[in-house]
């Protein structure tokens, strides 16, 4: 990945962000930091981690909604530009990377926004790192996922990701034909400037040429099983004690229903976790509730709610 930022970026996150590079175990997290809007040492700081195959780049429109708070967004341990960091990658390398994160910054405390994969790490990092965290709000995620019966463990990324975990493998001519392959997946029908710059983003040089997607196939195999039931995740939810929004999607990775988590499912977490303020995002499915403007303007209430907290 170049350091020079791509124009299809450039054109979704603009005036307010910088990247950065943290120090973490085994090198430098990147991290892209929205600052607030006019400068004020007590602005309010929203972490916003991402899920298991994306990057810092799905968070554009949260920041722009939130003009008056500093966004925090890393790409984490295996994915974007942070790819080439180490394993051993899982919940606990993710939070305990994240809250280096807030200490670099200087932060405090933060309400954490974890989307998918991202939701897990925010409840393992309320878990490890009690006083960073304010508030959660996670969405569709976070909650240990139940795969269709008898799937093999080796089988857990196909079974719950498709085309998501496939594309790993893969490798394209340019940026073009990678875009291609996303018009065609049915959860991106609806083609933005932000889906652009997605796509661009996720694409690194093979050495040879070609590119591939930037998260590690390593990395997913690694952390796809703990989103079933890792240690980390069952003794985070366990101990759950903050405020946490949990925001569903009625529609799945595919676009389609059941989404990733059916109803049968939700009525399980719900009884196990009394204490979550469960909502529904409606007309979304499982990427369009953070990357479609009508997603996210119902995900902001609630952000804008913990931080009101």
């Amino acid at each position: 990945m170049t350091t020079q930022m791509l124009p299809s970026l450039a054109a979704v996150v603009g005036d307010r962000y910088r990247s950065h590079e943290v120090p973490v175990r085994g090198g430098l997290l990147h991290v892209g930091v929205w600052e607030p809007e006019r400068e004020d040492p007590h602005a309010p700081t929203v972490l916003a981690v991402h899920g298991i195959t994306a990057s810092h780049v799905a968070w554009p429109l949260l920041a722009q909604a939130l003009p008056g708070a500093r966004v925090i967004a890393p790409d984490l341990r295996g994915r974007g530009q942070s790819r080439d960091l180490p394993g051993p990658y899982g919940m606990r390398s993710h939070a305990d990377d994240v809250a280096a994160v807030l200490d670099h910054f200087g932060v405090t405390q933060a309400v954490t926004v974890g989307h998918s994969m991202g939701a897990f790490v925010a409840v393992v990092l309320a878990d490890r790192h009690e006083d960073k965290v304010s508030s959660l709000v996670l969405v569709d995620g976070g909650m240990p996922l139940l795969p269709p019966e008898g799937v093999a463990p080796q089988d857990l990324s196909q079974a719950i990701l498709g085309p998501a975990a496939d594309r790993l493998r893969m490798t394209f001519a340019d940026h073009s034909a990678y875009r291609q392959m996303w018009r065609e997946h049915p959860a991106f029908r609806e083609w933005t400037e932000l889906t652009s710059a997605y796509a661009d983003y996720d694409l690194v040089p093979t050495g040879d040429g070609a590119f591939q997607p930037a998260t590690r196939v390593e990395a997913l195999d690694e952390d796809i099983a703990e989103l079933v039931e890792g240690d980390s995740l069952l003794t985070a939810l366990a101990n759950l004690r903050h405020p946490a929004s949990w925001l569903l999607a009625p529609r799945g990775l595919m676009d389609e229903v059941p989404p990733l988590y059916p109803q049968w499912a939700r009525e399980h977490w719900i009884a196990a976790h009394p204490q979550l303020a469960v909502s529904e995002v409606e007309d979304v499915n499982h990427y369009t509730i953070v990357m479609l403007e009508r997603g996210m303007s119902q995900v902001v209430p609630h952000v804008r709610a913990a931080l009101g907290r």
